[in-house]
């Protein structure tokens, strides 16, 4: 695989431009064709959508496309939507009458570059075609420079890569390939959005276990109870084939099992893991069946293992089994010559998502990211890019790299109370800090809503789906903004004889965001 300008759009103009115009209306392909014989264009018509789209699907892409949006043709708009999903890296420019501003509207929602008035002014045209021409240009120089070799990426499963352009992750993947060669249990550690989970499936991959499944649990997001079903399965009626739910132990035998947050996981289903790696085997919970599995467990954690099992979270004899083999993912900050390669990569992944257009990076928002510590890692530049993306044509919050804190908040919504890196050095150094009104603005609202959802929680005892009621939220809702604030169940709000989940002193746990 290779990221290159070619990757992202394959139709910046060359030598000869190329459009291609949807109109019927002499008024606006007149000038077109005056304008295309002064600077040799090369024009090619079609007097609807579905004309176009045959042009499109059977010809070559054209570099950028006029397109006319009368009132009465409703089918423009069906053409403009199909088209910003087969071809997003592909300018429109789109002409609307001045009395029809939902038109207008809908054709920026579907990711039109230009809208322009009818009837058209003079040199209005032209002119906007100049813009998207510069632009495209643009985008193309400002890629230049990110192409990386093939051997550099290796593609992991669905859309999720390894990319080793620099010296620390081509060290790391060297290590993989040696830790794939053995079938022992293995430790990753890393801080949040690191990549750790995407290093677990490429050991996967490289292995002699490829060939079957590959499973993740984060073990701090399940209570003890849903944890150990996750794990082992369960027969609770004792009824036999009939009434088993299989666990992931049993659906990834001869696969790899990766257990995120190690440490988050109950003394008790510690020990049963243990006897797993050791045996080989567990009893099922409910009927007590013994089970043999084959399955090779890989285990990650943000937290210092050797705190946890100071602090009795982790057994000190499973964190010898599993710390035998131990890698380190670095964080972004440590391989800045990756940035600008994830950039445009993450830029290219989701404007085919979302059926939009690549964005451009002013330098002024690439020195920001070179600058930035990205205390989110890989998971803080992906939303960064994100919301560049669906920004469309608004102005950034931040103009200068140099405004870090407008920068952060923009890179990345964090729960209020979250220190960034750059914050914590800050704070090390003694040095005042100014936060804007807006940001102030933010948190408090970020903490007026955690604590309602922690009240509402706590008044329904932990009922998720009655506090999603009480809250007028939907569950699934609830449910990410609990993982948001981190929220955690004390003891004491679970249904008696259950297991908990250890609380902290406060009823919240610790950090628990998922690879």
């Amino acid at each position: 695989m290779s990221v290159s300008p070619s990757a992202i759009s394959n139709s910046h103009p060359t030598t000869v431009l190329r459009l291609l115009v949807v109109s019927r209306e002499a008024a606006v392909l007149g000038p077109l064709w005056s304008a295309g014989e002064v600077h040799g264009w090369q024009l090619e018509g079609a007097t609807c959508g579905w004309g176009a789209m045959e042009r499109v699907q059977s010809g070559i892409t054209p570099d950028l496309l006029v397109l006319d949006l009368p009132r009465s043709d409703k089918d423009a708009l069906h053409f403009l939507r199909w088209l910003r999903r087969l071809r997003p890296e592909l300018p429109i420019v789109a002409l609307y009458d001045r009395e029809d501003q939902v038109t207008y509207q809908e054709a920026i929602r579907l990711g039109a570059r230009d809208c322009l008035e009818k009837p058209l002014a003079n040199q209005s045209l032209e002119d906007a075609i100049r813009r998207q021409v510069t632009r495209q240009l643009g985008e193309a120089a400002a890629l230049e420079g990110v192409e990386i070799a093939s051997d550099d990426v290796s593609e992991v499963g669905g859309d999720r890569f390894f990319v080793a352009a620099s010296p620390l992750m081509r060290k790391l993947r060297t290590q993989v390939e040696l830790l794939a060669e053995t079938d022992s249990p293995a430790l990753i550690l890393g801080e949040t959005g690191s990549g750790k989970e995407t290093t677990a499936r490429l050991l996967h991959q490289l292995s002699v276990r490829s060939g079957f499944r590959f499973a993740k649990i984060n073990c701090a997001a399940l209570p003890s109870h849903l944890l150990e079903t996750e794990l082992f399965g369960s027969d609770r009626n004792g009824g036999g084939a009939h009434n088993e739910k299989r666990g992931k132990l049993e659906f990834c035998d001869k696969g790899t099992l990766l257990l995120d947050e190690i440490t988050e996981m109950p003394m008790a289903l510690q020990l049963k893991l243990m006897q797993v790696l050791q045996g080989q085997r567990f009893s099922r919970p409910g009927s007590g069946a013994m089970v043999s599995v084959d399955v090779r467990i890989l285990a990650a954690s943000t937290s210092s293992l050797e705190s946890a099992v100071s602090d009795s979270k982790l057994r000190e004899d499973l964190y010898y089994r599993l710390s035998a083999y131990t890698v380190r993912v670095p964080p972004l900050r440590e391989r800045r010559e990756e940035i600008a390669l994830l950039l445009h990569y993450f830029m290219r992944q989701l404007s085919r998502q979302y059926a939009l257009s690549p964005r451009p990076l002013s330098p002024a928002v690439s020195e920001a990211c070179q600058s930035h510590p990205w205390p989110g890692n890989l998971r803080e530049l992906e939303n960064f890019v994100k919301r560049l993306l669906l920004a469309a044509d608004q102005e950034m919050p931040f103009a200068t790299a140099e405004d870090s804190e407008s920068f952060a908040e923009y890179s990345s919504a964090r729960p209020a109370g979250s220190v960034s890196a750059s914050q914590a050095s800050s704070k090390d150094a003694g040095a005042p800090r100014t936060h804007s009104l807006k940001a102030l603005v933010q948190n408090v609202k970020l903490e007026a809503e955690k604590t309602a959802i922690a009240a509402a929680l706590e008044r329904t005892g932990w009922n998720r789906k009655a506090a999603s009621r009480l809250l007028r939220v939907s569950y699934r809702t609830l449910l990410y903004k609990i993982d948001q604030y981190q929220l955690r169940a004390p003891d004491s709000a679970l249904i008696p004889g259950s297991p908990g989940v250890r609380p902290n002193g406060n009823g919240f746990g610790g950090n628990h965001s998922a690879e």
